[in-house]
């Protein structure tokens, strides 16, 4: 938080817990449109309220990140423009900040209902910029979620602008959700197939080019790993091979984990072991068959999919939520980032 007294608003949203957050964004679905439902949930698993608490309150701030094994960028408080680069509502993010900002500044209800808050600061939002209101309320709650994490004064001063909006997210909402539904075409006889059957893996909706093929039956993660076209590396030292950072393909280390915006339905169904690591993690807590967050090196496609891939990967899961036993995974059998350094070591002759 800032070095400032905090606003009426600030101090309304610090009452509610990670749970309460959830709940909130719960009760929303109905009132958001189809295009963000799984992206703002998505969001709330990548920057979840607990783990940045937890991380704020420790007597040691680097130990407590040691212990979680913590790898990349986890501060929501250096994107806040852009963490939210992957909801359709990002568009709309200047008007929403300018909102937030501005209720801040008259707030005064501490009894108000948390998502009813939400679709307030919405409908002015969405009157301002004559849009459909299911189309703005899951930024706002991204937007509200953000001050209560960064505190006014970073949250003012983040400049409020957006990506470029280019590729499937220039098209309508509807238009999107139907590109996301699509796989590609297996020619004239594709239907006849049993194998061979090559679909598309889209890993970020705001360049044409973010896409890797994926067979049928084939792991995201083994699929990324084939698509070396890209300096990934340079812009993720997670990114051993490919797009999506993997440093096991056995559910041990949590670093491959993945948004699904679009076609989860096309993904095989979770089995135990990636349903405990998840829980081990942290990073959901679900008994759905086929949830929103996965483990790129668990999930086999057998269509196109759209995926998010986090900034940061941990475990935190026993230590913050106390929801599973302690870890009994079995150790990682196979490290693409060991495999890859000794080769490398091996050509420079060390």
């Amino acid at each position: 938080m800032g070095t400032n007294t905090m606003t009426n608003l600030e101090t309304y949203l610090s009452n509610f817990s990670e749970s309460d957050w959830n709940a909130a964004i719960a009760s929303l679905l109905p009132c958001i449109h189809e295009v963000d439902k799984n992206a703002v949930q998505i969001w709330f698993r990548f920057y979840p309220l607990s783990l940045m608490r937890t991380i704020e309150s420790a007597e040691d701030r680097d130990a407590t990140l040691h212990g979680f094994a913590m790898q990349g960028d986890f501060e929501l408080k250096n994107n806040i423009d852009t963490s939210h680069h992957f909801l359709y509502g990002h568009r709309y993010w200047p008007a929403v900040k300018a909102a937030i900002e501005a209720e801040a500044a008259v707030f005064t209800d501490q009894t108000h209902d948390l998502a009813e808050e939400v679709k307030q600061i919405g409908m002015l939002v969405a009157e301002k910029l004559k849009v459909e209101r299911p189309l703005v309320n899951a930024i706002v709650a991204v937007g509200l979620a953000t001050l209560n994490q960064v505190g006014l004064e970073a949250f003012q001063a983040a400049l409020g602008t957006v990506k470029t909006i280019v590729g499937i997210m220039a098209k309508s909402p509807d238009a999107v959700i139907a590109e996301r539904a699509k796989d590609d075409s297996q020619g004239l006889f594709g239907f006849l197939k049993t194998v061979n059957q090559r679909y598309t893996v889209t890993y970020d909706n705001l360049r044409n080019t973010s896409k890797f093929p994926i067979m049928n039956d084939q792991e995201i993660a083994t699929a990324s790993a084939k698509h070396m076209t890209g300096k990934f590396k340079e812009e993720d030292d997670r990114c051993w091979e490919g797009v999506v950072p993997v440093e096991c393909l056995s559910a041990s280390c949590g670093t491959c984990w993945v948004g699904v915006l679009g076609g989860q339905e096309k993904l095989t169904e979770v089995t135990p072991r990636e349903r405990r690591a998840m829980k081990v993690f942290g990073y959901v807590d679900s008994d759905e068959p086929k949830p929103f967050i996965r483990l790129a090196c668990q999930a086999k496609a057998s269509g196109n999919i759209s995926i998010v891939i986090p900034p940061w990967n941990a475990v935190f899961g026993k230590k913050i939520y106390g929801n599973v036993d302690e870890l009994t995974l079995e150790p990682a059998t196979t490290s693409a980032k060991v495999l890859r350094e000794t080769i490398a070591s091996a050509a420079s002759g060390e």
